[in-house]
């Protein structure tokens, strides 16, 4: 730990409200008292009151090796001293070329080729505009519709935030509709009553289909999705939906994006999710977060040589991909990136997520004991708490946001930091956390959901 440092929370606060946060509530601008995390280290973060709380959602899942790792502060030193920045344009830097080489060794199938980008939102914003690209070249006008989920998350920026199917975080927002659609959801939890999970697989495979058909399929250019739908709510498709929803894409020419941002390096235990997990092997691979352990901004887009080729073939039309950021391939970004594989690998990271992974699970499901949870669900480690009015019926709180606040309020006071969601709570702790760090989370997580239990009961909110 390193020395502890002296603060003055208020004039933070104030200070932070001339920064508009994202998925800022402008009506609470002036009265919101956020908690200032002040340092950190390993799965621990630390506020400006000198309280210690374990890092639940790692940061923004991304987290991973943990905080205050002093080799990898050496390598972002090192490279800034060496050569802080280059243009991307039309020169090259030794860390991006190198990370380039480390990373095709690393992707699934053919996905050799990868393109830089800042985080996962400009990553899923450039696969979108290179297959509308590849079209171009082609020759493929029309073929320009993209299909997406809803409860699926895929960024902010204008695309990416159009493809995602979180209703919420659509309101007085405009987005793409004309060539955007977004299917039924692939919850399980959520199927109609009665129906089993085989046959729920099938249904969403049906929806995937006869959309393409309906579209047409010289109009589909792509269907993007999340081997597990993380900012939804840790939402696992049913068992063979994404090999199934593959074997549809390929059948009609469409485009398969794997949008690994959260789920690639490490999360469920492998580099890559897709076809370690899930038995598929894309089109078309985005990731951000892990890539770097959230030491630096960095995202990538990892295309398949099969598409690649199809560009420089004679009946393409010759042109350049205009797309691209001022820090495309940083070299600072690539050095952090080099560094955190290196650690994982080295220190066997992701075997540990396969070996405790299922502890993680086994103890979060105990939470199914306390009568407003009325589901835990999860894979390697991330999982979510989903607290329900009613078990029967599976209704969500009527308190809505506030039961998310209150058990993350619970919990902070009891030293964990969770990620609320609406009526759910993610956990997605840095993947070097080890067993007795999971007890300890797993304890503090049950007393703040029952905590809140017991608030909205003695409050007539919750009969039980």
């Amino acid at each position: 730990m390193r020395p502890n440092l002296t603060f003055d929370t208020e004039k933070i606060r104030e200070q932070d409200r001339h920064w508009v946060h994202p998925w800022e509530d402008f009506k609470s601008l002036d009265h919101v008292e956020r908690t200032i995390i002040a340092q950190s280290e390993g799965i621990y973060l630390h506020d400006t009151d000198g309280n210690r709380m374990i890092d639940g959602p790692a940061g923004m899942w991304c987290m991973n090796i943990g905080h205050g790792r002093e080799e990898m502060a050496q390598a972002i030193a090192e490279q800034v001293m060496r050569m802080p920045y280059f243009s991307p344009w039309s020169l090259g830097n030794p860390p991006a070329a190198e990370l380039g080489e480390k990373l095709a060794e690393l992707t699934p199938g053919d996905l050799n080729h990868v393109f830089f980008t800042t985080g996962g939102s400009t990553a899923v914003d450039s696969a979108l505009r290179f297959v509308m690209y590849l079209n171009n070249c082609l020759g493929r006008p029309e073929k320009k519709h993209i299909l997406s989920r809803q409860d699926a998350y895929h960024g902010s920026t204008y695309l990416s935030a159009s493809c995602s199917g979180k209703t919420r975080d659509k309101t007085n927002l405009d987005f793409e509709t004309g060539f955007v659609h977004l299917l039924p959801s692939p919850n399980p939890y959520r199927r109609p009553e009665g129906m089993s999970v085989e046959d729920f697989c099938d249904a969403k495979v049906a929806d995937l289909e006869n959309r393409i058909l309906e579209l047409g399929a010289d109009k589909v250019a792509a269907f993007i999705a999340e081997p597990i739908m993380a900012s939804g709510g840790v939402i696992i498709p049913p068992p063979g939906y994404h090999k199934r929803c593959l074997a549809v894409c390929r059948k009609y020419d469409v485009l398969y994006i794997a949008d690994e941002v959260v789920t690639a390096f490490g999360r469920l235990g492998h580099w890559f999710a897709s076809e370690s997990v899930f038995e598929v092997i894309p089109d078309i691979i985005t990731s951000a977060k892990g890539i770097t352990s959230g030491y630096m901004p960095l995202g990538a887009v990892f295309i398949s040589d099969r598409l690649v080729k199809m560009l420089g073939a004679p009946e393409a039309e010759a042109s350049m991909f205009a797309n691209g950021f001022t820090y495309s391939g940083h070299p600072v970004a690539a050095a952090a990136a080099l560094k955190n594989i290196e650690i994982m690998a080295r220190e066997g990271i992701m075997e540990h997520v396969r070996e405790i992974g299922p502890y993680f699970q086994q103890r979060l499901r105990e939470l199914e004991e306390i009568p407003m949870v009325g589901e835990v669900r999860g894979e390697g480690l991330m999982a979510c708490v989903e607290c329900v009015s009613d078990r029967d019926s599976k209704e969500p709180m009527m308190l809505d946001y506030e039961i998310g606040k209150r058990i993350d309020a619970h919990c902070q006071e009891n030293g964990l930091l969770v990620r609320p969601l609406i009526n759910m709570c993610v956990m997605s702790p840095p993947l070097i956390i080890n067993r007795p760090q999971i007890d300890e989370m797993v304890d503090i997580l049950r007393a703040g959901i029952e905590q809140s239990q017991e608030d909205l009961q003695r409050e007539g909110l919750w009969g039980g």
